[in-house]
């Protein structure tokens, strides 16, 4: 790695040092160390039940109950709510990457290539990410924010409740284009129009019809459940300064990039 990209990677791990919320992996400690060569090291909490993917596979097509899927969901929406607040996509949201503990509580991780915007509307350009979580804006190499973590959130609820993609095929040219027209086939009637509306709102084709994570929260079927899993500090915490993060945030990346460029 160049000694810049070095000094990202560092930044990007000390930012997410300051992340702490209960939906999300803590990192425990992250620090540099010399010998025998000059290694990143990151330390993080351990999830003690596994990943979404392995639930989801260990269900052999038997479906999840609603209420077992709305509450994952919620908790993962929490998570996400956190790190946008904050400017941070995390651009490989997929089941593999939510993790779950013994006592139910999930845990988003791996934020190994999520990019710190410096304003809200800035637009990454790298196209990373699993196949098939990819934004239609992402396959198509356009710009994308927010909202691309938006559809990979569709992609994983709709997972949840299928037990398989909306987007699949047998090479990556047709599953682009799977994704590009934005058709999949519907959840079985088993399951409710709002969770259904759910899915069909976070997998519009045209991101600026997408809702954002505040406005996915606002929903009954989520807004009624958030209070199960946060406490009354937490809950503050998280609705009631949303307008700081973004200062706060900024005061962080301007000293750490200083600390940085003094290590190097």
């Amino acid at each position: 790695m160049t000694d810049e990209a070095k000094k990202e990677a560092y930044l990007e791990a000390k930012i997410h040092e300051n992340l702490n919320h209960t939906n999300i992996i803590k990192f425990k400690e992250v620090f540099i160390s010399r010998k025998p060569k000059t290694t990143l090291h990151i330390v993080m909490d351990y999830a003690d039940n596994g990943d979404l993917q392995g639930k989801i596979k260990a269900q052999k097509g038997v479906y999840f109950s609603e209420s077992q899927i709305l509450d994952w969901f919620t908790q993962l929406c929490l998570a996400i709510k956190h790190i946008h607040d904050r400017k941070i996509l995390h651009r490989d949201l997929k089941t593999q990457n939510i993790f779950i503990t013994k006592n139910g509580i999930v845990k988003l991780g791996d934020f190994g290539i999520a990019k710190c915007l410096n304003l809200t509307l800035d637009k990454a350009k790298t196209v990373v990410g699993t196949p098939y979580y990819l934004s239609p804006e992402i396959v198509q190499n356009k710009p994308y924010n927010f909202k691309s973590d938006i559809w990979s959130l569709g992609i994983i609820l709709y997972e949840m409740c299928a037990l398989k993609m909306p987007f699949d095929a047998t090479s990556l040219p047709m599953l682009s284009l799977k994704i590009i027209r934005g058709s999949y086939n519907p959840l079985p009637n088993s399951f409710s129009k709002e969770i259904r509306n759910l899915i069909s709102m976070m997998l519009q084709v045209d991101a600026n019809k997408r809702p954002s994570i505040t406005e996915l929260l606002k929903l009954p079927v989520i807004k009624n459940r958030i209070k199960g899993f946060l406490d009354e500090n937490e809950y503050n915490s998280e609705f009631s300064h949303t307008i700081l993060h973004k200062h706060v945030n900024n005061n962080i990346i301007i000293y750490l990039r200083i600390l940085i460029n003094r290590m190097y």
